[in-house]
């Protein structure tokens, strides 16, 4: 038995039917868009940071365990055995400090970069900015932040360092901001990257190890010699991790050529990869 479906006009259907059109040039980019998906940018948060340990015996205790150890190795390493100067504060808090905004970049960084790809089932379904995407990792990563710098506060009383606030700890948000875009200029280029070569999400790690390594975690940035720090803080997070050591624990006042430097790369490196993403996004659900 056929059913008669009833007429409708044109401009009924016109009322009915929107249509998505992929936007010329990365000025097109519509930050109102992503404000106006909000919700969902907060859902995909919340579902990061409920995944990540549904059904783990440790829970949430992970966002200590990692740095902790880090902390450990690298004060008998760097501290103990290698006798490397920790500017006056004990070498613990001193390698605790810079782990803070690596471990953060560093899982931003992997979370954003493979965002497109884990996300591929969300994007076949329903219309939405992709840039919520890779934003929404940045996000989930500060409530590990949070537990981690909680820990940083017990342990600084532990060691009775002087906890003082100045002008330079009114700063540390201006720092975080400075490492959650890093993570995402770098992230934005990567997850474009990863949507056509699957071999970023192998080649990654190995980028994350030796980036740790040049950057000042286990040891301090002025041991780098004068005529390579301007080449040294092309290096973004040279300056987080500066701005980081000099706003938590009041000593060892940063390099500002050399932050100014760093800035400027994450600068550039934000523009290209925003530039990127938008010439890349309208093939995005083609692909991958």
């Amino acid at each position: 038995m056929n059913q008669s479906s009833p007429n409708l006009s044109s401009s009924t259907v016109a009322e009915y039917v929107r249509v998505f059109e992929p936007s010329k040039g990365w000025l097109s980019l519509n930050f109102r868009e992503v404000w106006r998906y909000r919700e969902l940018l907060q859902l995909l948060v919340w579902r990061d940071t409920v995944v990540r340990y549904k059904q783990s015996v440790v829970g949430i205790g992970w966002a200590l365990i990692r740095p902790v150890a880090s902390m450990v190795v690298f004060s008998v390493i760097f501290g103990r055995l290698a006798g490397l100067p920790s500017d006056g504060v004990p070498y613990p808090i001193f390698t605790y400090v810079a782990l803070l905004p690596w471990n953060y970049f560093a899982g931003c960084l992997s979370g954003a970069s493979d965002s497109l790809v884990s996300g591929a089932h969300i994007m076949n379904k329903v219309y939405f900015p992709r840039l919520i995407l890779p934003l929404s990792k940045l996000f989930a990563g500060l409530v590990d932040f949070g537990i981690s710098f909680i820990l940083l506060i017990a342990m600084m009383i532990w060691y009775r360092h002087h906890i003082t606030v100045t002008w330079g700890t009114l700063c540390l948000p201006v720092f975080l901001l400075f490492a959650m875009l890093t993570a995402l200029a770098f992230g934005l280029c990567l997850t474009s990257f990863a949507v056509k070569y699957r071999d970023v999400t192998h080649l990654l790690p190995f980028i994350v190890q030796i980036w740790m390594y040049i950057s000042p975690v286990a040891y301090s940035a002025s041991l780098v010699p004068d005529r390579w720090r301007k080449i040294y803080a092309l290096n973004p997070m040279t300056g987080v991790i500066d701005g980081f050591r000099w706003a938590l624990t009041g000593r060892a006042q940063p390099d500002w050529t050399a932050m100014a430097i760093s800035a400027a790369v994450t600068l550039v490196i934000l523009i290209s990869g925003l530039y990127y993403f938008r010439q890349t996004e309208r093939t995005f659900v083609d692909i991958v």
